[in-house]
């Protein structure tokens, strides 16, 4: 049986998987890698060690899965979104640490930009708030840091990539220099309506042309990889939250999933009609398939998992991630605990990046389980926030929400958010929806899958979470996580 390849690069590890004509997992492979903190506000990631690790990896799911190159139909890539790299064409080598979508340096430029009064400018062309999350501040940081690096980027010497476009680099020894309109829609610089690059954020921004990559479909044959001595086509490429709304059969307007991985992501899929948010969402390119483009209501939120990584990292109050349940649910509730994880800022819909993050409510009989329950509850509080600025925006009623990702296994959690939202909440059988939907749009381009009948058919519940908790009680909650958030907000 022929198989699709799956190139899972994100924040903390780089995966690949292999799935069968069932979306079944046939092999994966995963490997962490560094997180660079050179200052407070800046994260960092080595690219070189990225493409190392993701290739790695790659030969890793294939080997696992039994198969050999020349049984790979085709390879999907999907990647964390605005990490923001710039290399020399020549070489292949960055010319600096990539700067990862969760560094706030350029806050300040924001700030600039935003009394300036360009702020609508911006929000009408690309449907992105003005903030450091995205790609074309850091861009233009590295070129103005970076010595010789502006000059050199004229002379046309240096390429410009999200982590997509850099493994392609890389997969295809440096001949295609691509991105496709998931990825170019989170960077400030691409006019979403038109689907294409614009001059004059361009010239806002202070970036030039010649380092831009080409902006393909995100289903269609782009490239071609030499694997073991055999070619195989690059068929697929979406930004991963793109990815897991593909994934998770998210194929037309209404439909919303939400994965909870670094951070929490909810994508609400609005069609050929990109609307246009009041409440501080993001208008997104979903992906963009046979010349047509479909786009999504996004909010994003920075801590979602990670808040678990500090408590095992940073608190040491448990060893693993996968204890962090059974020490939560030691306690039937926070008892008044409330943890607020704004740790680099704000996301959707308050937006803030000098917020930081706060404990409220503790006293002498707050314990490690408390702190625990109230880390894992604070995930479940800021989805709903980001649910409630959605419903308004699209001027929809979530019938249900479909989750994925790592903390979905947290049974305690995903009741939890349920409870808060007052919707069921559905896990699918296959968590990894995000690689799983790359997987679909490089199908699809081959015609492994025949059409979004296939893709449907092959999504399965594995456990649907029904709404327990009284609204009364919801309400309180909510009032309390509310009031904690206000106090968190411009800290720095």
């Amino acid at each position: 049986m022929r198989c699709i390849l799956a190139l899972d690069q994100g924040t903390t590890s780089s995966r690949a998987i292999v799935f069968d004509h069932d979306g079944a997992v046939r092999g994966a492979a995963q490997r962490e890698f560094r997180q660079i903190f050179p200052q407070p506000g800046w994260v960092e990631h080595d690219a070189t060690e990225i493409w190392a690790t993701q290739s790695g990896v790659m030969h890793e799911a294939i080997a696992k899965a039994g198969i050999t190159a020349a049984d790979i139909a085709a390879i999907g890539i999907t990647n964390q979104r605005e990490t923001t790299v710039v290399w020399e064409r020549a070489t292949g080598r960055p010319i600096a640490n990539a700067i990862v979508w969760q560094d706030r340096r350029t806050a300040s430029l924001c700030d600039e930009l935003r009394a300036a009064g360009c702020a609508p400018l911006i929000a009408a062309k690309t449907g992105l708030v003005l903030d450091a999350y995205f790609s074309g501040t850091k861009l233009k940081w590295l070129l103005d840091n970076v010595p010789a690096a502006r000059e050199r980027a004229a002379r046309g010497e240096l390429a410009f990539g999200t982590i997509d476009s850099w493994l392609v680099f890389q997969l295809t020894g440096g001949r295609r220099h691509v991105t496709d309109p998931s990825n170019a829609s989170r960077t400030l610089l691409f006019d979403i309506r038109r689907g294409a690059w614009d001059d004059e954020l361009l010239r806002l921004f202070d970036i030039p042309q010649s380092v831009l990559p080409e902006v393909v479909e995100s289903s269609g044959v782009c490239a071609q990889t030499l694997l073991d001595g055999v070619r195989v086509p690059i068929g697929g490429i979406a930004g991963d939250q793109q990815a897991a709304l593909f994934g998770q059969a998210c194929l037309s307007p209404g439909l919303a999933k939400n994965t909870y991985g670094t951070g929490c992501f909810l994508l609400l899929n609005t069609g050929r009609k990109a609307v246009a948010s009041t409440n501080n969402l993001l208008t997104t390119v979903a992906w963009k398939r046979d010349g047509s483009i479909d786009y999504a209501l996004e909010g994003s939120v920075f801590i979602g998992g990670a808040v678990v990584q500090w408590l095992r990292d940073g608190l040491q109050v448990i060893r693993a991630a996968s204890e962090v349940e059974a020490l939560a649910a030691s306690v039937p509730d926070t008892a008044g605990v409330y943890f607020v994880p704004a740790f680099a800022g704000l996301g959707a819909p308050h937006w803030d990046p000098y917020a930081r993050g706060a404990m409220f409510g503790l006293t002498r009989g707050s314990t490690k389980a408390h702190i625990a329950r109230a880390a894992l509850e604070s995930i479940a509080f800021q989805s709903a926030d980001v649910l409630d600025a959605m419903q308004k925006d699209a001027d929809v009623t979530l019938a249900e929400l479909r989750v994925d990702g790592g903390a979905t296994a947290n049974d305690l959690l995903m009741q939890f958010q349920a409870d808060i939202l007052g919707v069921p909440v559905v896990r699918p059988k296959v968590l990894e929806t995000t690689a799983l939907g790359a997987a679909y749009l490089a199908g699809l381009a081959v015609g492994y899958w025949k059409g979004d009948d296939d893709i449907a058919a092959n999504w399965q519940v594995d456990r649907r979470f029904e709404p327990q908790a009284s609204r009364e009680r919801i309400a309180e909650l909510r009032g309390g996580w509310d009031k904690a958030v206000e106090r968190t907000r411009r800290w720095a």
